[in-house]
């Protein structure tokens, strides 16, 4: 799914979206932005790459990292909820995962797990096992399917 897609999407829908990234960076919004015009559906963007940013930009608690861990679809609810919360948006997008290299038995390279917020909806969240693709893989696989969970809630 392209970003113009999405945009497309967004402003037939009457939307605005913001992003909520820590392992791809800011890559979402990047490609949103580069987009012309793309300022009247891209509202903001928060790179929460630290646990310290997690809690402080999003409201993310730090209960739910001791317990789950920033690479958990429990963080990732909570840093798509707080987009819409911090934000002018009615839609959002979190990605936080192991981007690699390395990575642990529980927590292997390439898990991305992702939160969708949309007002007066329920918040999504799944994960997705990427593999051990290697660093710009897995972020660029998870910058794409980012894009694919918002124009699938836009479509």
């Amino acid at each position: 799914m392209t970003a113009t897609k999405v945009l497309e999407l967004a402003r037939a829908a009457g939307v605005r979206i913001a992003t909520a990234e820590s392992c791809t960076g800011g890559m979402v919004a990047v490609a949103l932005t580069d987009i012309a015009g793309s300022s009247d559906v891209f509202e903001r963007g928060f790179v929460t790459y630290s646990n310290a940013a997690k809690t402080e930009m999003l409201g993310v608690l730090p209960a739910t990292l001791d317990a789950h861990g920033a690479v958990s679809e429990e963080v990732a609810r909570e840093m798509a909820e707080g987009a819409l919360l911090h934000s002018r948006a009615q839609l959002a997008v979190s990605i936080t995962g192991i981007a690699g290299p390395g990575g642990s038995e529980h927590k292997p390279e390439g898990r991305v797990c992702f939160g969708l917020a949309l007002t007066g909806q329920p918040t999504r969240v799944e994960t997705q096992e990427f593999g051990a693709l290697g660093r710009d893989r897995v972020r660029t696989a998870s910058r794409d399917h980012a894009l694919a969970l918002l124009a699938q809630t836009l479509g």
